[in-house]
């Protein structure tokens, strides 16, 4: 219990705390126990939990000064990785769009400056020849008026060499082998006597021309003569073969031949195994 001497208004609201107040005599006692008294009523007060408005004389005050505005706090840990999304569906391609005009030619730049010269380069290897390839020949029969022909392998053989420098005619067998690419031109006189005469001129088994010459019981001599333009690549030959054996003509004497010549009219240089 507390006595305190207080009056009016406030001695009612002390009242209405349980305070006990007593008359202006015991003012004496009253003085030594202010301050204990004074101590319990701020108790009494927090403990109440009074709002100061409702004791204005007793508990007035001036607003507190603002407080100055917080730190920014430190960052904060790196979030978790979230889920992997799903797959979409697959999208449907769009449709081409329309072909855009074309644009504008820029301006021709300038030429730029000519660069150093370089350096001499390292001599090249020998070239190739200059000098034209060379293929020819020419044969004759041998002079002899009452031996048949006998052939080599359907070929006719003129035996006795005019010509063969590159050595590609081969007068055993009677067939000249293609040794350079190119173009060739070959020709066959005969001197027919007392029998008819057809014979071909044949590349690699087949039929370049054929020549025919009928005996008609001539007493001297006659002649049957025919060429033709071939064209031969490496390994490419050429011969004379006769017909038929009834047609076998041929004759040659001291006095008229029956020969067979060829020669490289122009060659595939480029692609001749002999230049590369």
């Amino acid at each position: 219990m507390l006595c305190i001497d207080i009056d009016g208004e406030k001695e009612q609201h002390l009242q209405k705390r349980n305070i006990i107040l007593f008359p202006q005599h015991t003012a004496m006692t009253s003085f030594f126990l202010w301050p204990l008294s004074l101590s319990l009523i701020l108790f009494m007060n927090l403990s109440n939990q009074l709002e100061d408005n409702k004791i204005p004389s007793l508990c007035s005050g001036q607003p507190g000064i603002p407080g100055s505005p917080g730190v920014h706090g430190s960052p904060g840990l790196p979030g978790r990785d979230g889920r992997d999304g799903r797959d979409a569906l697959p999208a449907e391609k769009g449709e081409n769009g329309e072909r855009g005009e074309p644009g504008i030619s820029g301006e021709r730049g300038y030429s730029g400056e000519g660069g150093a010269q370089g350096e001499k380069g390292e001599k090249g290897p020998p070239g190739e020849c200059a000098v034209a390839p060379k293929s020819a020949f020419s044969a004759k029969l041998a002079d002899n008026r009452s031996t048949a022909i006998v052939v080599v392998d359907n070929a006719v053989p003129f035996g006795v060499v005019v010509l063969n420098e590159q050595g590609d005619y081969n007068p055993e067998t009677g067939r000249f082998t293609c040794r350079v690419p190119g173009v060739y031109y070959f020709s066959v006189h005969a001197t027919v006597y007392r029998t008819s005469l057809q014979f071909d001129l044949m590349k690699n088994g087949h039929v370049t021309a054929s020549y025919f010459q009928f005996y008609g019981n001539w007493a001297k001599p006659t002649s049957l003569s025919g060429g033709s333009l071939v064209h031969l690549v490496p390994g490419d030959q050429v011969w004379v073969q006769m017909t038929l054996t009834e047609y076998s003509g041929f004759y040659s004497s001291s006095k008229t031949d029956s020969t067979f010549t060829g020669f490289l009219v122009y060659s595939d240089w480029k692609n001749s195994g002999v230049f590369a």
